[in-house]
């Protein structure tokens, strides 16, 4: 995988994941409707970020998909909470292939980051610390 297809993978994962937790968030409330409002803002500068990657790249960034199909339905608060436990593991996975794929310092720099933060939202949502976050 180039950087380049690394960098919009992590696009439209980080696309998804906005949708997501957006759908997660209105079966929230409290501190965990907070903590998913914080993740959402993060996910947002992650995907504007990546963004501006791609066009220093002298690509188009992909563009988000006006729906998604979600792997699970939400329906309670612990349903909302497994789905954005379930979109962080595989934003991990996808970071991690960034991370191996990136020529640039910049980028690197940057997957690393997202991946370190990412590993940190699993156990916000329920997750169990792993060894490699990022490794499939």
């Amino acid at each position: 995988m180039t950087e380049v297809e690394a960098l919009q993978a992590a696009l439209a994962g980080e696309h998804a994941a906005l949708y997501g937790i957006g759908v997660a968030g209105g079966k929230l409330s409290g501190a965990r409707f907070r903590s998913a409002t914080d993740s959402y803002e993060q996910h947002r500068l992650n995907r504007d970020r990546l963004s501006q990657l791609v066009v220093a790249a002298g690509e188009t960034p992909a563009a988000a998909e006006p729906a998604y199909d979600l792997p699970q339905a939400v329906t309670n608060a612990a349903t909302a909470a497994a789905l954005i436990l379930l979109l962080e593991r595989r934003l991990a996975a996808v970071y991690g292939d960034l991370v191996e794929s990136a020529d640039k310092p910049a980028v690197r720099t940057f997957a690393v980051n997202g991946l370190l933060a990412n590993a940190g939202a699993q156990l916000t949502w329920g997750g169990a610390p792993v060894a490699f976050p990022g490794a499939v």
